[in-house]
């Protein structure tokens, strides 16, 4: 089953999850007892940390991070896990099955970066994305165990003017994704 947040963020083949950590799990958990899905393929922009990385491309990953600012920062520290992946869990038929051999790692986090330095740091731990939703989706699938994948079209780098560059975009990253899934899949 195909997801999205909602709001800004919503296709017509998509259920929308809501915005965010919390609301994106809530909402998620929900619809897989009532939905009975499958597998869950999450569909959304986000930002992109490396600015050596062209905007407006579609990604897949089944990897994501939950990384506070704070904790680059040595400002704070976390009992949980902050990373997820659902590469070993068995794949249906949306998944493309030739992910390039580097996993791309997105970020979540109910805030949305702006600080380019911090940016720099989570790009060396190789994580080079952001979206508020997708750490959550990946939890919930894995503990319903059921296949998980995201596909991104990334809006903007993270600076200071990164929500003008991302309403700048948004419109085009959404064209974009739609036609993706709709080739894809025949919709």
């Amino acid at each position: 089953m195909i997801y999205c947040a909602g709001k800004i963020e919503s296709f017509t083949f998509a259920k929308s999850i809501g915005v965010g950590l919390i609301e994106s799990a809530m909402n998620l958990t929900q619809s897989i007892f009532k939905d009975n899905p499958t597998e869950i393929v999450f569909v959304g922009t986000c930002g992109c940390y490396d600015c050596g990385e062209k905007l407006l491309e579609i990604f897949e990953t089944q990897s994501a991070a939950m990384i506070e600012l704070s904790f680059l920062q040595n400002q704070s520290y976390t009992p949980l896990e902050n990373f997820i992946t659902t590469k070993n869990v068995s794949r249906g038929t949306i998944i493309n099955e030739n992910l390039k051999n580097k996993e791309k790692i997105v970020n979540s986090s109910n805030y949305i970066s702006l600080d380019s330095n911090l940016a720099q740091k989570l790009l060396k731990l190789g994580i080079a994305y952001e979206n508020m939703e997708f750490f959550s989706v990946l939890q919930v699938a894995k503990n319903f165990n059921l296949p998980a994948l995201g596909i991104f079209c990334s809006t903007n780098y993270i600076h200071k003017d990164a929500s003008l560059e991302f309403h700048r975009n948004h419109s085009e990253a959404m064209k974009k994704l739609e036609e993706y899934i709709r080739d894809k899949n025949k919709l």
